[in-house]
C-alpha cells in the first residue's frame, strides 16, 4: 500500500495536520482529528502512538463510551481520527485496524417544522440571519453552504444558486426563491459596500478553496469571490495566519435561531438544520418526486432522501387508532 510521505522533523500533530491538508479535508475535520489524537495521547500517558496498538485504541474508545458517555456518532469520529493517524501518518495498516468494531448507526427520524411553525419562527428572526434562515428553508441548503455563498454563485437573472463544494465536495444547483429576490439584492448591495471598504483599506481579500489562491493570486480580492454574508470584522485565518474577512460565523446564526424557536414557542428539539429537514418534507408534500428532492439536497444515495418519506407518512398518517374506533358513533 502506498501512503503519502510525512515530514519526519515535524511533531506528531503537525504531521497529522500536514496529511489532512494534503487531502484537502475541511478545517472542521482537521480540528476534530487533532482533538481526538491529542486526547488519545494524553489518555495513554503521553506515549507515542507507535508504541500503542489495537488493544489500546479499543480501551480508549471504551473509555469514551463508558466514562465520557459519548454518542455513537462522536464515537465513530474518534475512531476515524485514530485510524487516519495510524494509516496515513504513522504508515501502518495492520489487521487489528479492520477488526475494531464501529458503533451501529441508528436511523432516527429528523425533527420537522410544520408550515405554521415555520411562519411563526421566521417572524421572530430578521436582518442577515433572517434572510439566511429563509434561504435555508427555501432552498434546502446546509448552514455551512449558505454561509459560504460567493457573489458569483448567485444568479438573480435565472433565479439559481450554485452550491459549491457541498458535503462530499460536490457541486449542485438549487432554486432561488422569487420572494427573496429583493432582500437578496439589498444584502448584496451591503456586501458590496463592505468589499469596497476592504479594498480601500488594502485587505488581503477572502479565502479561496484549495489551490486556487496560488493559481489566481488576485482572485480573492475580486468582487465575484466575495462573501454574500460577510462577517462584520476581520479575523485571522487559522491555517495561513493571514488577516482577512471571513463569512458570517455559524454561531451567530445558531444563536438567533435558538432565540427565534423559543419566542415562537416551538416545543421541538430543533436547530438550524431543521430548516433543511422541513424543506425536504414540505417539497415532498407538494408533490415533487423523490429523485428531484435528492438532487436538490445533494444526496449521493436516494435511500438517504427516503427518510423524509417516513417523516411525511408520520405527518399525514390516515390510519385510525383502535381507541378512536371505540369512541366513534355507531
Amino acid at each position: 500500500m502506498t501512503t503519502t510521505p510525512v515530514t519526519p522533523r515535524l511533531k506528531l500533530l503537525d504531521q497529522l495536520r500536514e496529511q489532512i491538508r494534503y487531502r484537502h479535508y475541511s478545517l472542521r475535520t482537521e480540528e476534530a482529528y487533532v482533538y481526538w489524537v491529542r486526547a488519545y495521547v494524553r489518555w495513554a500517558g503521553m506515549k507515542h502512538p507507535k508504541s500503542l496498538g489495537g488493544r489500546d485504541v479499543e480501551a480508549f474508545l471504551a473509555h469514551l463510551a463508558s466514562e465520557r458517555q459519548l454518542s455513537a456518532s462522536t464515537h465513530r469520529q474518534a475512531l476515524s481520527a485514530l485510524l487516519f493517524l495510524y494509516k496515513e501518518v504513522i504508515g501502518v495498516d495492520l489487521p487489528w485496524m479492520k477488526e475494531i468494531g464501529r458503533p451501529v448507526r441508528k436511523t432516527r427520524l429528523p425533527a420537522v417544522f410544520s408550515v405554521d411553525e415555520v411562519q411563526r419562527l421566521l417572524s421572530f428572526i430578521d436582518g442577515e440571519t433572517g434572510l439566511l434562515a429563509r434561504m435555508l428553508y427555501g432552498t434546502g441548503m446546509r448552514l455551512c453552504e449558505g454561509l459560504r455563498l460567493r457573489v458569483k454563485d448567485v444568479d438573480l437573472e435565472k433565479r439559481l444558486i450554485y452550491v459549491r463544494g457541498g458535503k462530499g465536495d460536490k457541486d449542485r444547483v438549487v432554486m432561488l426563491p422569487r420572494s427573496l429576490e429583493v432582500a437578496l439584492k439589498e444584502q448584496l448591495a451591503r456586501a458590496h459596500q463592505q468589499w469596497k471598504a476592504d479594498q480601500a483599506q488594502g485587505c488581503s481579500g477572502v479565502e479561496l478553496p484549495h489551490a486556487l489562491e496560488r493559481k489566481y493570486p488576485r482572485a480573492g480580492a475580486s468582487w465575484a469571490w466575495f462573501w454574500v454574508f460577510p462577517a462584520n470584522g476581520l479575523s485571522t485565518d487559522p491555517r495561513s495566519g493571514v488577516i482577512r474577512r471571513h463569512h458570517l460565523h455559524e454561531r451567530r446564526m445558531q444563536r438567533d435561531m435558538k432565540s427565534a424557536i423559543e419566542k415562537a414557542d416551538i416545543a421541538k428539539s430543533a436547530s438550524v438544520h431543521t430548516l433543511r429537514h422541513s424543506f425536504a418534507t414540505h417539497v415532498l408534500q407538494s408533490g415533487v418526486d423523490l429523485r428531484t428532492v435528492q438532487s436538490l439536497l445533494g444526496h449521493t444515495d436516494v435511500s438517504t432522501t427516503m427518510i423524509y418519506t417516513h417523516v411525511l407518512a408520520q405527518h399525514s398518517a390516515s390510519t385510525v387508532s383502535p381507541l378512536d374506533r371505540l369512541l366513534m358513533p355507531v
